[in-house]
């Protein structure tokens, strides 16, 4: 009988609630819809650094892309600014249904890992302010091979790291750019429509699709109810 899954979670947004970042983005734009234009810059630049074979850490891409999307719009920005988009980004709670969706998953036999773009001290922060640190069994960054998701050298890196097949693994995110880069890596993926993410209806789909963590993790151990603890 083959084993579970392994399942391994992207962390900005897909577990952690990115529009508390809001307040910081209506203060210094005066529009709290700035956030989003920003992470959907942060995400592209990411990948074009990436392609281009320049890598540069999230959380710098993330200042760097404040810093031009407010010399567009004829707003000065300081240091004080920066650092506390680095603080609201380091300290995103979880979305309610987290801690208990990942509760179910573990106590179905799952093993649960992580993956982000985010420095790992980034992340060990984030876990650590949101209580999520023990449900996971390894965390790795992008920084580990110098190559920002949905690369496939990333996806690679936590096969090699594991020692796994890439039909071994399932990522879980709310973004589609993120699944893309991992079912063309061979890996299963889940996509979580977060509010203001969906299905891509071109490329590489994901298998599962819930409408939260919750609904994917309930999809997961239906899927493969024969080999969990779920009697």
């Amino acid at each position: 009988m083959a084993a579970l899954p392994l399942i391994v979670f992207d962390v900005n947004e897909t577990l952690l609630d990115l529009t508390t970042m809001e307040p910081t983005f209506e203060r210094i734009f005066g529009d709290k819809g700035a956030m989003r234009f920003w992470f959907a810059n942060l995400i592209m630049y990411s990948a074009a650094l990436t392609v281009a074979g320049c890598y540069v850490p999230f959380t710098d891409i993330g200042s760097a892309v404040m810093k031009m999307l407010a010399d567009t719009r004829g707003i000065k920005i300081d240091d004080a600014d920066k650092k506390e988009l680095v603080e609201k980004f380091s300290t995103m709670p979880p979305h309610r249904e987290v801690p208990a969706a990942l509760q179910k998953l573990r106590k179905a036999g799952f093993r649960l890992f992580t993956l982000t773009d985010n420095l790992l001290e980034v992340q060990t922060r984030q876990f650590e302010h949101g209580g999520l640190v023990n449900f996971f069994e390894r965390r790795f960054s992008a920084d580990g091979v110098k190559r920002h998701k949905p690369s496939r050298q990333a996806y690679e890196y936590v096969e090699r790291e594991l020692g796994v097949e890439p039909s071994q693994l399932c990522l879980v995110a709310c973004h589609t750019w993120d699944t893309l880069g991992a079912v063309a890596a061979g890996w299963k993926a889940a996509l979580i429509k977060r509010p203001g993410n969906d299905v891509l209806r071109v490329g590489p789909q994901p298998q599962i699709v819930g409408a939260s963590l919750h609904d994917v993790a309930d999809q997961l151990i239906a899927q493969h109810k024969e080999r969990t603890n779920v009697a």
